[in-house]
């Protein structure tokens, strides 16, 4: 459940998500098997009625579900009462129009339209009563709370090695360790702020600019930062601090332990109305790399999970020797 997705935990679930639409499918489908087994005395039987089951239920449910995603606003106008009545209206007129049109090309007869409207009653309320609970369960303070001591996890990392950066300059160049200590302070001063909703991306990426100067001051020239941003959606909303935790671990575990220069290059373009994040560094096998990269990935996917549910992915991957991290979310705009 994303943690926009519900300001109301008595509210519907959003239609628009493809999280919510899956899990849709997925209950829909988990009774149309047990009603084709309940019906049938052999595994073979269970096959062909599962067959006639799934024609009948496919047509109505898909244009029940294209119908919601189109109305979905307007059903969050309503009471929840109300809405939940315009989702069984829906519903029950997706299985009126499909029996009356559709079902001859998919092999199945045509009425029985009294057992379709019963079974699309159980599984409306099933379904309303199951977004119900996972609301409550799932409710917008809890999610909060989790982001919040998810974003607490980043801190401590953050504040020791930005001054450990500091440190190493302050007897070598004080006037550059002073600079630094002021960039701290701005980076600090973000960090502290309230990052539990969705920022500018632009934020994130002067953050990020900011915190990878402070990192050259101390590492040189062994640090080669490429940044590609022309193609960046300047208006993009995104979770806050999500590309800074990625950048630290790839100075920490890929330029670091190196000898010779080392690039980190960040890549973030908009393709199919999704923003895509891609961060490269140099590859250090063995040590604490694996380890450490895995707890900087997982705390970011479940980030990407409260915030967007099923709708953003972040995978990663070693291909010739540079370490890939790549992000993909909707483009929310500003």
């Amino acid at each position: 459940m994303s943690i926009n997705q519900n300001a109301n935990t008595s509210a519907l679930p959003n239609f628009r998500n493809l999280g919510i639409l899956l899990r849709i499918l997925v209950v829909v489908n988990a009774m149309g098997i047990a009603v084709a087994a309940i019906k049938s005395d052999t595994p073979a039987a269970a096959w062909q009625e599962l067959l006639v089951v799934s024609a009948t239920i496919q047509p109505p449910l898909l244009l029940a579900l294209l119908t919601l995603v189109a109305v979905h606003p307007a059903l969050t106008e309503l009471p929840y009462w109300l809405s939940s009545l315009a989702v069984l209206a829906i519903a029950l007129a997706a299985a009126l129009v499909a029996n009356l049109a559709g079902f001859d090309l998919f092999g199945a007869p045509r009425g029985g339209l009294l057992r379709q409207f019963g079974f699309t009653i159980a599984v409306t309320a099933v379904l309303l009563g199951y977004f119900n609970l996972r609301g409550r369960a799932l409710s917008p303070a809890l999610t909060e709370a989790r982001l919040q001591a998810l974003q607490a996890r980043i801190r401590p990392h953050f504040l020791f090695n930005s001054i450990n950066a500091v440190l190493s300059l302050i007897r070598q160049d004080p006037k550059r360790a002073e600079m630094a200590l002021e960039d701290m302070a701005d980076l600090f001063r973000v960090l502290m702020a309230d990052n539990r909703q969705l920022a500018p991306i632009g934020r994130e990426v002067a953050l990020c600019r900011q915190y990878l100067g402070i990192e050259q001051l101390r590492l040189g020239e062994r640090l080669v930062v490429e940044w590609h941003v022309d193609a960046m959606p300047p208006d993009a909303l995104i979770p806050p601090l999500l590309l800074q935790p990625l950048l630290e671990n790839a100075v920490y575990h890929g330029i670091e332990p190196r000898t010779e220069p080392g690039t980190v290059a960040i890549n973030i373009f908009l393709s199919r109305n999704q923003v895509v994040i891609v961060l490269r560094n140099p590859f250090q096998d063995g040590g604490s790399h694996h380890t450490g990269n895995r707890m900087a990935v997982a705390n970011i996917r479940e980030r990407l999970a409260l915030h967007y549910d099923a709708e953003a992915t972040l995978t990663t991957g070693v291909r010739d020797g540079t370490y890939e991290v790549r992000i993909v979310m909707p483009y929310i705009r500003g």
